[in-house]
C-alpha cells in the first residue's frame, strides 16, 4: 500500500539559512492535544550529521546575545544530535557554563506509563542547580514542553530557553521559544482544540497521528 503522506510531502527552506530545510505534508492529522493540517517531517534533519550541524549554528546564532548561560541542554522528540552539535557551538561561541571541565551536559528526561517527565538518581546532576535549555522538534500546544519545564523546576534547575525545529509560539510562560521554522513558513497552517476541528465537522478523516518523532497512520 502506496505511503500518500510521504508522497505528497514539499520541501520548505527556512528563512534565514538556504541550507536548512524540512519536508511536510498537508492533510488532517492529530497530535496528543490538537488537530492541525500540515505534518512536518523533521526526520533527515535529526539523523543526517551534516543538516544537525547546521540546524546547531542557525539556532546557536538565534541566542547569541539573548541566553548568557548554558549548562546542559534537555532533549525531547529524538533531537539529541542536534543537541550534541548544539552543545558543541556554545562551548565554541563562549556561551558561559556554571560546569566544571568546559563541557556541557546533553539529557533526555524519561517518561514514565502516566506521561510524566522525571530524571533518574544517576542523571540527576546535570539538571540541578544548572541553567538548561529545552530542545523540542515541534512544537504546537506546548504542553508537553510546558511539562519538561515543571520536570526541569522540580528537579532543581531553570530553563533559560526553548529551541525548537518547529514552533507555532514565541514565548511559553516567560521562557523565550528559538526556533527554525514557525506557521508563517507553511502556508494557510492551522492548529484546532479536538472538538473545534473543521475537518472533523465535515466528515474528513484523520490520516494519521504525528508527534516530533513521526507519523502512524489510520
Amino acid at each position: 500500500m502506496a505511503d500518500t503522506i510521504r508522497d505528497r510531502m514539499v520541501k520548505f527552506y527556512a528563512k534565514d539559512d538556504r541550507r536548512i530545510a524540512v519536508n511536510a505534508t498537508q492533510g488532517h492529522f492529530a497530535t496528543s492535544q490538537s488537530h492541525i493540517n500540515y505534518y512536518i517531517d523533521i526526520t533527515r534533519m535529526k539523523v543526517r550529521i551534516s543538516e544537525a550541524e547546521e540546524a546547531a549554528r542557525c539556532l546557536r546564532d538565534k541566542m547569541l546575545h539573548r541566553v548568557m548561560v548554558a549548562d546542559t541542554i534537555v532533549c525531547l522528540d529524538g533531537t539529541e544530535v542536534i543537541g550534541g552539535f548544539l552543545a558543541q557551538e556554545l562551548i565554541k561561541n563562549d556561551f558561559q557554563s556554571t560546569n566544571k571541565h568546559d563541557t556541557m551536559y546533553v539529557a533526555q528526561p524519561e517518561e514514565n506509563s502516566i506521561h510524566q517527565f522525571m530524571f533518574r538518581e544517576n542523571i540527576r546532576f546535570a539538571i540541578e542547580g544548572k541553567h538548561v535549555l529545552v530542545m523540542v522538534a515541534t512544537m504546537t500546544t506546548g504542553e508537553t514542553v510546558r511539562r519538561s519545564i515543571e520536570c526541569i523546576e522540580y528537579y532543581g534547575g531553570t530553563v533559560q530557553a526553548v529551541v525548537a525545529i518547529f514552533s507555532t509560539m514565541q514565548q511559553i510562560g516567560n521562557v523565550q521559544i528559538y526556533s527554525l521554522f514557525n506557521e508563517d513558513d507553511f502556508p494557510g497552517y492551522s492548529t484546532f482544540a479536538q472538538f473545534e476541528c473543521p475537518y472533523c465537522t465535515r466528515g474528513i478523516p484523520i490520516e494519521a497521528m504525528v508527534n516530533g518523532y513521526g507519523y502512524a497512520k489510520l
